[in-house]
């Protein structure tokens, strides 16, 4: 979800100014998602690079956080959305941390559509905690070396239990995956769109959603 600074600069406002302004943006897609069929979403909220921003804007962002759970908490769970968090919890405020618990387990049991929201994430630090997790098992004598697979690698992710996503779309312009579901996204499609996220609309997302539906897939394949 980029853009949202270049889109409150734009308007002379500040950059949180946008991150709000972007937070009614996940509200509009998430509630969008039925209807188009959509039964997983991922959001990146927050990467493990984006600590290096200003502290006032990162504090900011957690304020944001907090308050957007307090606020979506209900309509979440009426609506069947079943909110995952992943990512490392080691550097997030402890009242984030309980809220994020909280909604988690309330939600767990909700089907109609699984949302899973990535906060202080990233693909490669992803990847090095499962491959500690996995060197933690063999140790332990628990998991044999000889009969790791992908599919045995992909239980240690944090996305374990949830599907590849079949499509990435990166927001405002830029063409490049930052980090973003790397071992996850191998076979993904991509949609890069110019639209900066506050302005993503319900619309703009079903556009990107018929692209991809008149795609083929091989998979590494050849057909045809």
């Amino acid at each position: 979800m980029d853009g949202n600074g270049r889109w409150a600069t734009a308007r002379g406002k500040q950059r949180l100014f946008g991150h709000q302004a972007g937070g009614a943006r996940v509200r509009e897609v998430v509630e969008s998602c039925p209807g188009l069929g959509v039964k997983y979403l991922t959001v990146f909220a927050f990467s493990t690079e984006n600590w290096k921003r200003s502290p006032s804007e990162v504090s900011g962002l957690m304020t944001l956080f907090r308050r957007y759970i307090a606020k979506e908490t209900k309509a979440l769970d009426d609506n069947g959305v079943c909110v995952r968090f992943i990512g490392s919890r080691e550097r997030l405020d402890g009242r984030l941390i309980t809220m994020m618990d909280q909604l988690e387990e309330l939600t767990k049991d909700n089907d109609v559509l699984y949302l899973t929201v990535a906060i202080n994430y990233g693909g490669r630090d992803e990847i090095a905690r499962a491959t500690q997790r996995v060197a933690i098992e063999v140790a332990a004598g628990r998991l044999d070396a000889a009969t790791i697979t992908a599919e045995t690698f992909g239980n240690y992710l944090d996305t374990a239990g949830l599907p590849d996503p079949d499509l990435v779309i990166r927001t405002s312009g830029e063409a490049r995956v930052s980090n973003f579901l790397l071992w996850q996204s191998a076979y993904s499609e991509f949609e890069f769109v110019q639209t900066l996220w506050p302005d993503f609309s319900a619309e703009v997302f079903a556009d990107c959603i018929s692209s991809f539906a008149g795609r083929e897939r091989r998979f590494g394949a050849v057909t045809g």
